[in-house]
């Protein structure tokens, strides 16, 4: 009898081992095809962030453009926490966004601060979502000089520039500006002014007086911005997610992707922020032309 039993239970072993076997691929098959499953998601969102001051533009604009060239990215997300910053690296990330909507919807969500530079690239995306708090606005030119004859004299430094024109030499920090020298100078920040004023206007489709108008250097909140057009929507970054979905045409779950970081990515973060922190001590002391809010230097 004890023979017999062993087949009997040897198969019952056998048919119980298949049957868990079907039941475990079923749920997994259903698993992996449900919409939720981001496995075979292909809605995906890029997302980049532009934090602190703007001092360069080559990492935002490579990625942008790797983000515009992948065609598994529906729409594009770009958070935005910066007081602004150089002129030129403002200007390029504008005009990489501005040739990017063409192809792809770009959302902007903005963070505690995104003023000066910070609003002007964000002028060019689709949709701007701020916080309700959010420091906006300070459209305007900002222009430092350094002066320092008083101290040189005290420590005894003289300094001597040999130039080839009456204007090479200007903003040296030895003395003060001539009236020929301001004069050229506010020729500089207003046509520099000009070209902010014509960027915020097409970007988001205002007329240039209105823009003009507010275009004074003054901050405003997230709320003001909305009512005065210089943003879409109050709201935090979940609330940008969403909208940037429904622009993309994506429903259900999504994907954020984000640039891919490397394996030295926090040794190149910790030497980018004491080289960063190096740097903001030394731009003290240059002479510098910007789009940036004067309230921070950076916006954490």
């Amino acid at each position: 009898m004890k023979k017999k039993r062993r087949p009997i239970l040897l198969v019952l072993v056998i048919l119980s081992g298949i049957g868990l076997f079907l039941g475990a691929t079923g749920i997994l098959v259903l698993k992996l095809f449900t919409p939720s499953s981001n496995l075979f998601l292909t809605e995906k969102i890029g997302v980049l962030t532009v934090d602190g001051t703007i001092t360069s533009s080559q990492k935002i604009t490579a990625q942008l453009v790797k983000f515009a060239e992948d065609r598994s990215i529906k729409a594009i997300l770009v958070r935005v926490n910066s007081p602004g910053g150089s002129v030129g690296p403002s200007q390029e990330i504008y005009r990489e966004i501005q040739k990017t909507v063409l192809h792809k919807k770009v959302v902007v969500s903005m963070g505690a601060v995104a003023a000066s530079g910070g609003y002007y690239i964000s002028a060019a995306a689709d949709k701007i979502v701020a916080n309700p708090g959010t420091i906006t606005g300070s459209i305007g030119v900002l222009m430092e000089f350094v002066r320092l004859e008083e101290l040189m004299d005290k420590i005894g430094i003289d300094l001597e520039i040999m130039k080839t024109g009456e204007f090479k030499a200007m903003g040296s920090p030895d003395r003060k500006l001539t009236e020929s020298e301001k004069e050229i100078i506010n020729e500089l920040i207003y046509d520099l002014q000009r070209q902010f004023v014509e960027a915020i206007a097409a970007g988001r489709g205002l007329p240039l007086e209105k823009v003009r108008q507010i275009a004074d250097g003054r901050i405003f909140s997230g709320a003001k911005a909305k009512e005065l057009g210089l943003v879409d929507m109050l709201g935090n970054f979940q609330d940008a997610v969403q909208l940037t979905k429904e622009l993309a045409g994506i429903r259900g779950d999504v994907v954020l992707v984000r640039p891919e970081k490397g394996s030295l990515a926090l040794l190149e973060r910790l030497m980018d922020s004491g080289a960063n922190s190096l740097e903001r001590v030394l731009e003290g002391f240059k002479t510098r032309i910007e789009y940036r809010w004067h309230g921070f230097s950076r916006a954490d």
